[in-house]
């Protein structure tokens, strides 16, 4: 009987070290196939901002806001990992947008905004097929539409749309009004806050409006800094 549970213990014990090593090679495997997906999005990105080097680090830094309001609402980690590189790629669709409306200085014609309003149906049918991260076409095709159902490109509104894509809404025009761009200086604090109030409800999903002033109340979001 001893030589039966002492034979039993060592299979078992082996069954375990062996069991380790495959979860220690998976891990090593998910952590290459991470760093992957993470510099093949970052070059994707570097095309993006040499076509429109206006909004350099703009994707980076809405990346960083979608986290940290995931944080405060709740979200785990491999949630905000996803939700990162998501907000990473929601511009995507604009690398199919002429230069020539991305760099425009003045106010675009009406035929200019409507063609730069399909960067977002570019950006879902460019991330359709990447299944390698759940959702990676969410952020694209929906950080435009409102709270209110005033937005583009399908006018939906309030729970209908991803909470990620309002997330990252609310992330893209914090960056927007907080950065210089080719038609405008960036604005003041107080009237970024202004903004951000008033259109709650509005563009804006009122708990994520009211996560990010806590955010920036508490000294996690500066407004006025615009680096990484």
């Amino acid at each position: 009987m001893l030589a039966i549970a002492l034979a039993i213990l060592v299979i078992t014990f082996i069954a375990l070290l062996f069991s380790q090593i495959r979860v220690n090679k998976l891990l090593v495997e998910q952590k290459r196939d991470a760093k992957i997906i993470k510099q093949s999005i970052s070059t994707f990105i570097n095309f993006i901002e040499a076509k429109d080097p206006n909004t350099k680090g703009h994707s980076q830094r809405v990346a960083k806001y979608s986290v940290l309001l995931a944080k405060e609402l709740g979200y785990s980690e491999q949630e905000c990992n996803r939700i990162s590189y998501i907000a990473l790629m929601h511009e995507c669709g604009k690398i199919s947008i002429p230069v020539t409306i991305l760099q425009k200085p003045g106010k675009l014609t009406d035929e200019e905004y409507e063609e730069i309003k399909k960067h977002t149906i570019y950006g879902d049918k460019m991330l359709r097929d990447f299944n390698s991260i759940e959702g990676i076409n969410l952020g694209a095709l929906y950080h435009h539409e409102r709270y209110d159902g005033k937005g583009y490109p399908k006018g939906i509104a309030g729970e209908d749309i991803p909470k990620i894509a309002r997330i990252i809404c609310v992330a893209d025009s914090l960056d927007a009004m907080n950065s210089n761009r080719c038609y405008r200086s960036k604005l003041d604090k107080d009237v970024i806050i202004k903004e951000l109030e008033e259109n709650k409800g509005k563009q804006f999903d009122p708990e994520i409006i009211d996560c990010l002033l806590r955010l920036i109340e508490n000294g996690d979001i500066i407004i006025g800094e615009t680096t990484i």
